[in-house]
């Protein structure tokens, strides 16, 4: 089952002062699904360094391609359809891609899910 990361959403999950290094939170939420990831995932930022887009392994992250609120949202939106697995607790996103035919967890579910494969 093809997954799509709401990013910001599973980083803002947890508050760990990810605020003060939103750069570094990505990064760490980045290193940890491709450590865990053993089906197709993709990562959706709203915005972040160049470096950490592409494929390594399962994992590919992309860029918003528009900026501003809720990029991200329509991007895994417009990306998500039948069988994927979108992890978000945006209702409004949610509710988009369940009408899509996706299925949702949660970002602290899905965070939870994270730590626990450590």
């Amino acid at each position: 089952m093809p997954w799509l990361i709401d990013a910001m959403n599973v980083i803002g999950s947890r508050p760990d002062g990810w605020w003060r290094d939103r750069e570094g939170a990505m990064r760490r939420l980045v290193d940890e699904i491709r450590g865990w990831a053993e089906d197709e995932v993709t990562v959706v930022l709203d915005a972040g360094p160049e470096d950490l887009t592409g494929t390594v392994g399962h994992v590919t992250v992309i860029r918003a391609r528009r900026r501003g609120r809720d990029a991200a949202d329509d991007e895994i939106a417009a990306l998500a359809g039948p069988g994927d697995l979108v992890v978000t607790s945006d209702a409004t996103l949610a509710a988009r891609v369940r009408e899509r035919g996706a299925t949702v967890e949660g970002a602290g579910t899905f965070r939870r899910r994270l730590d626990s494969s450590r």
